[in-house]
């Protein structure tokens, strides 16, 4: 039974011992997952941080490798100064006093990822998985006008659905921001719709503004955009901007600049799936099963979107 004031992402994690909070997309994608990452730890349930890397991890010494796949990344771990995503966020961690450390997965195709991740959740006793994509990437399931950038999103969610895990999920953060990247949100919606009738979405929240969760986060954004200023997240950006109250064309990064931004408040609030149910309704993940490398994946998507008679026209959210 789900209550009004309890969401239904709560009542999966409340028994949860050990949650693995991963970031699905690459990049600073990790940092979606902090919110609920320190909901989580402030309830007293022990939660680990990790990464599908698309930094270059080729620095990184012997021993940082738990197993092919799969590095260990800490505050002093060497690497690229101007894009680290997974090393800034252990600096962070370190200076607010937390284990600073999150695990680093090698980019790679759904075999070797999906081994990275059974090795991981063996050795930690992890009981359940978020998977967490700043943006809505994730949450296409092929047929759409635009995809956005799936192919790192789609290895993570494929390779984590071929896992036993008792508790898996999907957090989505960031609504509206991946327009830039051709993404229709009236079809975003219209996905989200369709998981609800097969009993897979599982309703969204808001980071509570003012919260500790959302200072910590903002800080954590802050931080890394300072850290990395030629590399800082447009998508964490936005929703820090957001749960400042900003509105409308507010640039936090550079980056940004000649664009035309809608900073609001549904950026900051999360969309949330149940993982096995949403890998069901993605059309073409049964093709990326074998993929080995990143670009077999991003092969097998352009093979399927070549098949397709059509795709569903981009239409407008009428309001």
């Amino acid at each position: 039974m789900h209550a009004l004031f309890e969401p239904p992402v709560s009542q999966r994690l409340r028994q949860a011992r050990h949650v693995l909070v991963a970031g699905a997309g690459g990049g600073f994608d990790v940092y979606a997952g902090l919110p609920l990452a320190f909901a989580l730890r402030n309830a007293g349930t022990r939660v680990t941080l990790a990464s599908f890397a698309v930094s270059e991890l080729g620095q990184l010494g012997p021993g940082a490798w738990r197993r092919t796949g799969l590095a260990t990344v800490r505050p002093d771990s060497p690497g690229n100064d101007r894009y680290f995503p997974e090393r800034t966020l252990a600096r962070w961690l370190a200076g607010q006093g937390h284990d600073p450390v999150v695990y680093a997965f090698q980019r790679t195709g759904v075999r070797p990822l999906r081994a990275a991740y059974r090795a991981l959740i063996e050795s930690l006793g992890i009981d359940a998985v978020v998977l967490a994509d700043g943006g809505t990437d994730i949450l296409m399931r092929g047929d759409e006008a635009g995809l956005g950038t799936p192919e790192e999103d789609m290895t993570s969610l494929a390779a984590v659905a071929g896992l036993k895990v008792p508790v898996k999920l999907v957090v989505s953060l960031g609504f509206g921001i991946d327009a830039h990247h051709g993404v229709c949100h009236a079809h975003v919606l219209e996905n989200l719709a369709a998981l609800q009738r097969a009993g897979a979405y599982l309703g969204a929240f808001s980071i509570p503004p003012g919260s500790a969760e959302a200072r910590a986060y903002v800080d954590a954004v802050a931080h890394a955009a300072r850290e990395t200023p030629l590399h800082a997240s447009i998508v964490n950006t936005q929703v820090a901007a957001a749960l400042r109250g900003e509105f409308g064309d507010v640039h936090s990064t550079g980056r940004t600049a000649g664009t035309e931004l809608f900073v609001n408040p549904l950026m900051a609030m999360y969309f949330t799936a149940d993982l096995d149910g949403l890998a069901r309704h993605v059309h073409y993940l049964d093709g990326l099963e074998r993929t080995r490398t990143p670009m077999e994946v991003a092969l097998a998507i352009e093979a399927y979107r070549e098949g397709l008679d059509r795709t569903r026209a981009r239409r407008a959210i009428p309001h």
